[in-house]
């Protein structure tokens, strides 16, 4: 039996009917994974006993019953297998405990047996990460499948698994949903358990995936509603109810200004046009418009302090590794330029990014008193070449020398010119990790080279039901499902 032809929900539906057992979707699942993997290195970690001693003590009756399902390998904690995070420094750390996320997919019936590639502390949009080396993309095997869940999202387009676990605290789920052809939902702030520190509820767990009745039921599975600092609005049914119900006639932003970057390719700007006119054919009220008075230069700095910060509570005060000491060498120049920046931060200047972030929040929060839904690029551009935003060799010297002399005016300049050149592909993603918006990538157009090009979509705070609604007349409207990657295991 061939399961490459159903998503998540629909495997699990012949386990239930007793047409598959969970061990042969497992056993079905490796094959793939021994056949792509290794010319895509999306997974880094196996952990198959773990998840046949999970399938001979019962997957329960659970929406996602025998689903095999890989982890990535950063943010929520999956007990008894190692978490490096895609850093030397923390390969040899191996968590005691699942964390929440990994508790309640265990609970729907998933079956973790791998995680996947990530960059070293998921700070940078690209997975090529000094530790398990650089993850390709299925669409072209010499270009990146985005980060920080790039490998999650690169073993999902090869077809490995229909779904996987993915995070998001500047774009991490959307980059890469974009860059393989993907449905990728950043849900909103304080719908599920966070881990983290300073970034707070800006980061946000669930999966990159195939089919949108996936996304839509996993986010099901995972939510609570209520992070530690914030609420989020209850929605009204299950997500999975939302999945072909009809959205209405929607009111959509079409947002045309460049945010945190300079520009945007010609086939970030046709993606664009396209999915505008794919909306109003539907039937929505598309007009072009933007939020004023958000000074995004300043929104700019803040994400950088704020990412600053939390990566220097991961190397102290949330280090579980605390006894064990930094070294030079142990993490890549980009993450040690960070977490310098994040030591020698001021209160005053957290606490005036934090102030950036609201202010943001407030501009949004009104301008979306005019719209359901905004609607950008998801990337200024196409997936980018392997290597193409790396740091250059004399820009790693700069920063490893810095770094030893903690020069804290010059290793904040060195940082914010890396970020710049980040932002100048991502321009759009962070921006809502930051106001707290759900926002969702959906994979409706493809390049002349055949690459895909995602699609973004921003709803108000707690508006989840309203991406889905739209998502699903979208997938219906302009089926992605039986577009394959050239490289797909099946």
């Amino acid at each position: 039996m061939s399961f490459e032809d159903r998503d998540a929900l629909g495997l699990a539906e012949l386990v239930r009917n007793k047409l598959v057992s969970p061990t042969e979707l497992l056993d079905a699942a490796i094959a793939r994974a021994d056949l792509v993997n290794p010319q895509i290195n999306a997974i880094v970690t196996t952990c198959y006993d773990r998840a046949r001693t999970q399938i001979a003590e019962g997957v329960g009756d659970g929406v996602f019953a025998g689903v095999p399902f890989l982890a990535k390998d950063l943010g929520p904690a999956v007990g008894g297998v190692p978490m490096a995070r895609g850093s030397r420094y923390f390969a040899s750390y191996t968590p005691i405990a699942d964390d929440d996320y990994f508790l309640r997919a265990r609970e729907a019936g998933l079956v973790v047996f791998a995680k996947t590639n990530t960059p070293e502390f998921g700070l940078v949009p690209y997975t090529e990460p000094r530790l398990h080396g650089a993850t390709r993309n299925p669409w072209d095997l010499t270009r990146t499948p985005g980060g920080s869940s790039g490998g999650s999202a690169a073993a999902v387009a090869a077809g490995i698994v229909p779904m996987a676990h993915a995070n998001d605290m500047g774009g991490s789920i959307r980059i890469p949903a974009s860059c393989c052809g993907l449905v990728g939902l950043k849900p909103t702030r304080a719908r599920m358990a966070t881990v983290g520190g300073p970034a707070g509820d800006a980061n946000v767990d669930l999966c990159v995936s195939r089919s949108v009745r996936d996304t839509a039921a996993m986010l099901d599975v995972v939510r609570i509603d209520s992070g530690p600092l914030y609420a989020a609005p209850a929605p009204e049914r299950s997500y999975r109810e939302e999945v072909g119900r009809d959205p209405g006639r929607l009111r959509v932003a079409v947002v045309r200004g460049n945010w945190l970057g300079h520009g945007v390719s010609s086939d970030a700007t046709a993606a664009l046009n396209d999915a505008a006119r794919l909306c109003a054919s539907l039937g929505h009220i598309v007009t072009e418009d933007e939020p004023g008075n958000i000074s995004y230069e300043a929104l700019a700095f803040a994400a950088l302090v704020i990412f600053a910060s939390n990566t220097a509570w991961q190397l102290g005060a949330g280090n579980p590794l605390r006894g064990k000491r930094l070294r030079t060498g142990d993490l890549e120049p980009a993450t040690w330029a960070m977490s310098v920046i994040g030591d020698v931060l001021s209160a005053s200047e957290l606490t005036a990014a934090l102030a950036e972030q609201r202010t943001a929040a407030a501009a949004f929060a009104r301008f979306m008193q005019n719209y359901d839904v905004i609607l950008t690029p998801t990337l200024a551009a196409a997936p980018i070449r392997l290597g193409e935003l790396q740091l250059t060799r004399s820009e790693t010297t700069q920063i490893e020398i810095l770094g030893r002399l903690r020069s804290r005016p010059l290793i904040r300049a060195a940082a914010e010119k890396i970020a710049s050149r980040l932002y100048d592909w991502l321009p759009y993603t962070p921006v809502f990790n930051l106001t707290g918006q759900p926002a969702i990538s959906l994979p409706l157009f493809w390049n002349d080279e055949g690459l895909p090009i995602g699609t973004h979509f921003a709803a108000r705070l707690g508006g989840e039901d309203t991406l889905l609604r739209l998502a699903s007349q979208l997938e219906i409207a302009r089926p992605w499902w039986n577009r394959h990657a050239p490289l797909f295991a099946g």
